[in-house]
């Protein structure tokens, strides 16, 4: 195991220290989602509330860790060298943000939970940009469409086009932060458009392609 997969492992750990910790004193009913407006609309016992997010966390970890091991197309995810590691770090990172959030929210500290997670998830679509631009063809990780699956030209055109796309919508992510009720639409917007165009746009290049192979 790497530094940086030891070092998710620690965040994990630290993730589950401090619900033991803050177990007793907490209330027995604690806010879990939020909606739009960053606006309670959810809650969930304490247990649940304190140990969810980190659960979580830990099985979507360990799922990272056999996706490299079992995707046909192993080779090309372990040419992707430090990228996939860095995305799991990042990933892992705005869960523990997002768990604190709640801990704070729990606490009295009350904000709008939108206005925090955009830029964060913001952070989380750049570094999507940064990994998609370097991904190779595999069955896990990337733009996966029909069309990028049977067409290496498809995948590295489509790739090389979304790699872009997606840190743009990234940083739009970003500003989400400045757009008070606004801000999941800075979030959600940019992501849902940038995913439907690339999806017609291998389509299309896919399309091309067979033409020209005809």
């Amino acid at each position: 195991m790497n530094k940086i997969k030891a070092f998710v492992l620690l965040l994990i750990a630290f993730s589950f220290w401090i619900g033991l910790y803050l177990y007793p004193q907490a209330p027995d009913i604690m806010a879990s989602h939020w909606n739009y407006r960053g606006e309670v609309d959810g809650y969930l016992p304490k247990f649940w509330g304190l140990f969810m997010l980190p659960i979580v966390s830990l099985v979507l970890f360990l799922v990272f860790l056999i996706i490299p091991k079992i995707d046909p197309k192993k080779e090309n995810v372990a040419k992707m060298g430090g990228y996939f590691d860095g995305f799991i770090l990042i990933f892992e990172l705005l869960f523990f943000f997002l768990y604190l959030l709640t801990i704070f929210w729990s606490r009295g500290i009350e904000f709008n939970m939108s206005g925090y997670m955009a830029p964060a998830m913001g952070v989380l679509f750049y570094y999507c940009g940064i990994m998609i631009e370097n991904a190779r063809p595999n069955w896990f990780v990337g733009i996966r469409t029909p069309w990028t699956l049977s067409s290496e030209n498809v995948w590295n055109k489509t790739h090389a086009l979304g790699g872009k796309l997606y840190k743009e919508a990234g940083l739009i992510s970003i500003l989400g932060a400045f757009a008070g009720d606004w801000a999941l639409i800075f979030v959600v917007g940019p992501i849902l458009i940038v995913s439907i165009y690339l999806t017609v746009f291998s389509y299309r290049e896919y399309g091309r392609e067979k033409k020209v192979r005809a």
